[in-house]
């Protein structure tokens, strides 16, 4: 007992400072807050669509990106979902799978605006080379090659990530998939041989982990012969496949837990088969809780003084 706690008597209990927790979902689970938890900063990062088929692939839109902060979590578990990367072209007439979307899926908080489930759409898939239609839509879009007049990439999600590189006119193939900061580059001219695939859209630095690391960067186009392939933009977007003869260069898959768009095939030449586009990055889902309070009994008067005069003091 104490009376020296403002002349309450009670257990005397010092503030007791709970530290900063960081929670990193590589994979789908469930996320408990700590009970002194009110809201939190959370970054969403879904999965990157696969690159387009052939030579002069098109590369795979990255997962859309979005960032949280002052989030109104209950007290309580809620479901994680991480999406899983689209699977890259592998014959023709064909456009790659879209990644999977990742959320959070927490209950609304009665009153706050900024609450309850919340995700992020993956990226489009790239189209294969002479495929007569479009890159797909996503949280960005995949590429588009030359369809015989021009034509947009795939669109991206508003408030998410950009559209993907567009083809034509002039047989332009090999676009670049959209990243969350920039468009994916349009395709580059198809003849004369040895022209290069485009390179991805630059994805956007965060630092909910202590540090700034790029997400969600696009795919790299696929090129031919000669030419370069496209190189997959800043936050894990794969390089693009190419044939310099003799040496064959793979398309590359988006980086794991990225939500990078996967590289455009190359060529078929010598060996057929591949000009398979790569697979897109998984997603990744961060959740960031404040340090707060915890505790029960009569609170030390003085460090809870000290504490909301600093501006700490957890409701």
């Amino acid at each position: 007992m104490a009376n020296s706690n403002g002349g309450i008597i009670g257990v005397d209990n010092p503030a007791v400072v709970e530290p900063e927790v960081i929670t990193t979902f590589n994979s789908s689970g469930t996320h408990t807050v700590a009970p002194y938890t009110e809201k939190v900063d959370a970054l969403i990062v879904a999965a990157g669509g696969g690159g387009g088929h052939g030579f002069y692939g098109c590369g795979g839109g990255a997962g859309g990106f979005r960032y949280f902060t002052d989030y109104y979590m209950p007290s309580s578990s809620f479901p994680i979902t991480v999406g899983a990367g689209g699977a890259g072209g592998t014959s023709l007439p064909s456009v790659a799978s879209n990644g999977a979307n990742s959320s959070i899926g927490s209950t609304a908080v009665p009153g706050q605006a900024n609450s309850g489930p919340a995700s992020s759409i993956g990226g489009g898939g790239g189209a294969g080379r002479d495929y007569t239609s479009t890159g797909n839509p996503g949280g960005s879009g995949g590429g588009t090659n030359y369809l015989g007049v021009p034509s947009t990439g795939g669109a991206g999600t508003p408030g998410q990530g950009n559209p993907g590189g567009a083809g034509g006119p002039g047989n332009k193939f090999g676009a670049g998939g959209g990243g969350a900061g920039a468009a994916g580059a349009d395709g580059g001219p198809g003849t004369p041989i040895g022209t290069s695939g485009q390179p991805g859209g630059v994805g956007l630095a965060n630092s909910i982990t202590g540090s700034p690391i790029f997400y969600a960067g696009g795919g790299g186009g696929g090129g031919y012969a000669n030419g370069d392939e496209g190189l997959g933009g800043n936050g894990g977007g794969g390089n693009g496949g190419n044939y310099v003869g003799p040496l064959l260069r793979y398309a590359q898959d988006g980086t794991a837990n990225t939500g990078g768009g996967g590289g455009g095939g190359g060529s078929e030449v010598p060996t057929p088969g591949t000009g398979t586009g790569a697979a897109g990055g998984s997603g990744v889902v961060i959740i960031k809780e404040a340090a707060g309070f915890l505790g029960s009994g009569m609170w030390d008067m003085n460090s809870v003084y000290d504490s909301v005069k600093a501006g700490t003091w957890s409701n």
